[in-house]
């Protein structure tokens, strides 16, 4: 018997007025680390999916000189490629107010992501955890991060007593080798977002959380499931 998973529901009209209200969220749980810890840490994802939210909390007014920036996980490939998440991050958050912020990027220039892991691991490992906040993406195959069905490594990103901050990832959905944060380095985060657009994606979250058919195995319902804090979810048609 499987169980259904809860999470908190936030939806709107349109893209612009969820990536306006989720920008608002976050840059308020920023604030709160910053008066909590004097730093704060975010992790987000890439795709197009979250531009426009980056480029809306790009101009929220904090001190993003103390703010540490990094992604939930990245193609291999360099920055001067177009599908690089770090260049998306580069080009639509780490701008305006936020242009003072710190990156940490997962991609190393190594030639894999098996042979970039070890200093990958490095940077994520001497980043001062938990996360302020995490914003999850998902796709119509129910992965979020690199936790692809398929993947070679997914059993192990998503091991809960996975010791390795990150892992390499090679899936038939995943196009480009990757790298990927692991499920217990994801979820030491004070607050889980997930941001989806779109009828069909809408419907996927609703099978996974159920645990209905195949669903019960999507990854996205592992990481809810596992999730120490309930996850926000901003979605629009």
């Amino acid at each position: 018997m499987t169980t259904s998973i809860n999470v908190t529901t936030h939806s709107f009209a349109d893209g612009h007025a969820l990536a306006l209200a989720l920008a608002e969220r976050v840059a308020d749980r920023l604030r709160a680390g910053l008066l909590e810890r004097d730093f704060a840490l975010l992790a987000v994802s890439g795709g197009r999916t979250p531009l426009r939210f980056f480029d809306l909390l790009s101009q929220a007014t904090l001190d993003w000189s103390r703010v540490q920036v990094t992604l939930v996980d990245e193609r291999w490939v360099d920055e001067g490629d177009p599908r690089s998440n770090a260049r998306l991050v580069r080009g639509h958050l780490l701008q305006n107010q936020a242009a003072v912020a710190s990156f940490v990027p997962l991609y190393t220039g190594a030639a894999t992501p098996e042979e970039g892991q070890a200093e990958a691991g490095r940077r994520i490992h001497a980043l001062p955890l938990p996360f302020d906040a995490v914003v999850l993406g998902m796709g119509p195959d129910g992965h979020t991060a690199s936790f692809f069905p398929g993947g070679d490594q997914l059993a192990a990103a998503l091991d809960p007593n996975q010791p390795s901050g990150v892992l390499p990832m090679r899936a038939p959905g995943a196009g480009e080798p990757r790298i990927t944060l692991t499920l217990p380095t994801l979820l030491e985060t004070r607050h889980l977002f997930l941001h989806i657009e779109g009828e069909d994606k809408r419907d996927v979250l609703a099978q996974a959380r159920l645990g209905l058919g195949e669903a019960a195995h999507y990854p996205i319902r592992v990481v809810l499931a596992r999730s120490p804090v309930p996850a926000d979810v901003y979605w629009c048609p």
